[in-house]
């Protein structure tokens, strides 16, 4: 098994006033043929305000940077502190055009990488407001 990999950001997140949206970089436009029969993505991203190598040996952490919470590894909260910082959103898609996919919101700062896109299709039972296409 290899020791490291690679990750290559396929866009990034913009933020501007009440808009959010993830652009899609050029080289992965293709990637985004069917995501329009979806009500929701799961969006990943990197950390990258995080990243340092002191940040990364971080593995335990108050949840909510609240002191009163007990201490807790850092695979049992959301901390944006941890070994590989990758971050995981689930997004309502507004709309799509071109590369543009218009999100309602996400826990991502303005210029934050994405690293991949996975459209959400819930388990048993379905959510009301999920949208699937037919083939699923």
């Amino acid at each position: 098994m290899p020791e490291t990999y690679q990750i290559f950001p396929v866009g990034v997140v913009h933020k501007i006033e009440e808009a959010t949206w993830i652009e899609i970089f050029e080289p992965y436009a293709d990637a985004l043929l069917g995501l329009k029969g979806f009500s929701h993505i799961l969006v990943f991203f990197w950390f990258h305000e995080n990243d340092t190598a002191d940040r990364r040996k971080t593995l335990r952490v108050h949840p909510r940077k609240d002191q009163k919470n007990p201490l807790t590894g850092v695979f049992g909260t959301h901390s944006p502190l941890r070994p590989n910082l990758i971050g995981l959103t689930l997004c309502k898609i507004k709309s799509i055009r071109g590369r543009r996919i218009q999100i309602e919101d996400i826990d991502a700062f303005d210029g934050t990488p994405v690293i991949d896109i996975k459209c959400y299709i819930p388990g048993s039972p379905a959510e009301s407001d999920i949208r699937l296409p037919d083939w699923v």
